[in-house]
């Protein structure tokens, strides 16, 4: 039996301790104060007994998803039945992991008799990885308020953090209704010969004479032509950065992880407008290789590989990833590379194997703003030392629109965006490159 004196109990027992001691001084206040203890002992007695040895109890399950979701809200969910004969509260504690660094998660519950309810909270995780959540630990107060019956529910248990996967209905609803199209868009040629057969139908002036299938026009004694159209199914890659560049956090995520999630967003987008999503990996050499497929399984397979992945802090080598590209990737494909250069210098150290890689591939060039020195560009200057972050925090942002404009000379396709817009600009891209049809 472990009970826990409240915060009211203590204010009474004091408020007691110092009548006493008045009433020393006064036959009358130490007769009142006598009186006083004796009630607060009694009433103490029965809020004990209410609360440990009546019939009453409460029950209480904890629901926790089998995983989280990195840089979502994820609900942690309770359900509690009181079985008390008498109105309670209950103070419920949870023991998370402290990664989260919450200290704020008690909640407050009031019951009636045989009353069932529902509560939850909400955990939004930076990192992936493996979290321990402990038991669950209430405090029963009656009406009285003098004591507390603890009560500790639950066993350890393992939650997993994947990478952000709640929201991929949300963007794959909105990528197919194209609500995230931009306007302004023309169709151009497309590059390549990726076709696949539709139908036969009548040889008519300007049909290529290579597409005349003789067999068909035997049988119907007229010539016909095999008609093709543009192969709708369409390699579709992530390319990932992990060097040292991309552990560079905002708002407690790395930049790596929020390439990772929208990396899984897109690769989702991709399958369900009919192309097959694959993903690379590479630092100083290329490390995770998913062959491009629209196969069902293909997001969970995705999942878990991307769960797993990390940064040894190494430089990333582009000229070893465009030779291992050139081994894996045999068909023309989209790359979106998910990357950070800081400098034009940079850039120009590996621009060679960057327009190679375009050569052979239609490549997406993703790099990120620093939305801290917009920041910095926007507030008032009131010192020395103000003007001058500010003129700094301007230089590095106009070296990043140089590099973009760099690549634009170089006919490489970037994608120059904040990391918390990263989705939808992600999204936004690949619906525009897929209407202009580059590919």
């Amino acid at each position: 039996m472990k009970i826990f004196p409240t915060y009211r109990f203590y204010v009474i027992g004091v408020s007691l301790v110092v009548l006493l001691f008045v009433g020393h001084f006064s036959p009358f206040l130490f007769s009142l104060a006598k009186g006083l203890t004796l009630t607060f002992l009694l009433l103490t007695l029965v809020d004990t007994t209410l609360l440990f040895w009546s019939s009453g109890r409460i029950v209480l399950e904890r629901a926790l998803p089998e995983r989280f979701s990195n840089g979502d809200d994820n609900a942690v969910s309770f359900s509690i039945l009181s079985e008390y004969k008498f109105p309670i509260q209950i103070q419920l504690s949870d023991e998370i992991p402290p990664d989260f660094k919450r200290r704020d998660l008690a909640l407050r519950l009031s019951f009636s008799s045989g009353k069932h309810r529902s509560s939850s909270y909400v955990l939004r995780p930076t990192e992936r990885g493996e979290y321990l959540f402990g038991k669950t630990n209430t405090l029963v107060i009656s009406k009285l308020q003098l004591v507390t019956r603890r009560q500790i529910f639950g066993k350890d248990q393992m939650v997993k953090v994947y990478p952000s996967f709640l929201n991929l209905e949300k963007y794959e609803l909105a990528a197919i209704s194209q609500n995230l199209r931009m306007s302004g868009q023309k169709r151009m040629r497309r590059i390549g010969q990726s076709t696949e057969f539709d139908h036969i139908k009548d040889y008519v002036f300007g049909d290529d004479p290579r597409h005349i299938n003789w067999r068909a026009s035997a049988r119907k004694t007229d010539l016909m032509v095999n008609h093709y159209v543009d192969e709708k199914s369409q390699p579709i890659y992530s390319v990932i950065d992990k060097g040292r560049s991309m552990k560079m956090p905002f708002w407690g995520m790395t930049l790596l992880d929020y390439s990772i999630n929208a990396s899984l967003v897109l690769s989702s987008v991709a399958i369900k407008k009919g192309d097959r999503a694959g993903l690379i990996t590479f630092q100083h050499k290329p490390e995770t290789f998913v062959p491009a497929q629209k196969r069902n399984l293909q997001i969970n397979y995705l999942l878990e590989t991307l769960y797993n992945q990390d940064t040894a802090f190494n430089e990333p080598d582009f000229a070893t990833l465009y030779w291992y590209i050139q081994q894996k990737v045999k068909q023309r494909s989209l790359l979106l590379m998910y990357t950070n250069f800081e400098s034009s210098y940079a850039l120009e150290r590996q621009l060679p194997y960057l327009k190679l890689i375009n050569k052979h591939h239609l490549l997406l060039l993703i790099f990120f703003r620093n939305t801290e020195l917009d920041h910095v560009i926007k507030e008032p200057s009131n010192s020395t030392i103000d003007v001058y972050n500010k003129t700094i925090a301007k230089q590095i942002t106009d070296e990043k629109q140089n590099i973009q404009s760099v690549l634009m000379t170089n006919g490489i396709l970037s994608l120059y965006t904040s990391p918390s817009n990263l989705n939808t600009d992600v999204i936004n891209k690949y619906i525009e490159i897929k209407a202009k049809r580059l590919l």
